[in-house]
């Protein structure tokens, strides 16, 4: 699998820097109690006055807005979502929660309904979800931590094992 990960632009200096702090930022016990209440609602409310051009959190990582169906409402569920994409035109989303103990709630929906939408860089993406397991769960997470190294802290922080899904177009074959 070709590696994607965020990776400041030659020259830019400044930017890894600020990678770097928002790196450890974003890794913090207080930060995992407070993003999940402010990151989404901010990232929804942007996304929907910019007819999906804006996801503010995609300053700093890849990001699209998972639109599933509710595991037991049945109704659709829009979430803003970190991602990483990969080579090939998919994407892999990770269920750290922030590092807090729970599911997120969108890991049960995309188990118990695979077939979803993303909004990426303003287009709506038919997909169809796969939680990855076994081996090839683990090389995916070696990249996972070399693109976002904040998601070992959140894995020490848990007792669960974080769910990975990633997410193929519809109308490409699943490896």
């Amino acid at each position: 699998m070709a590696r994607t990960g965020h990776t400041p632009r030659p020259g830019a200096a400044g930017r890894g820097r600020l990678l770097g702090l928002v790196q450890r930022i974003s890794a913090s016990r207080a930060f995992a109690r407070v993003a999940p209440y402010v990151v989404p609602a901010v990232d929804r409310t942007v996304h929907r006055l910019t007819r999906g051009r804006v996801l503010p959190a995609a300053a700093l990582l890849p990001g699209v807005v998972l639109t599933a169906t509710g595991a037991r409402s049945g109704l659709p569920r829009r979430t803003p979502l970190a991602c990483m994409p990969e080579a090939g035109g998919t994407w892999v989303l990770v269920g750290s929660n922030f590092g807090r103990p729970g599911e997120p709630a969108w890991t049960g929906n995309l188990l118990r309904h695979p077939d979803a939408e993303i909004s990426w860089r303003g287009r709506d993406i038919p997909v169809r979800a796969r939680l990855l397991e076994g081996a090839e769960r683990e090389a995916v997470w070696a990249e996972v931590l070399r693109f976002w190294p904040p998601y070992g802290t959140y894995q020490a922080r848990v007792e669960r094992r974080i769910r990975i899904f990633r997410l193929t177009p519809r109308d490409v074959p699943v490896r």
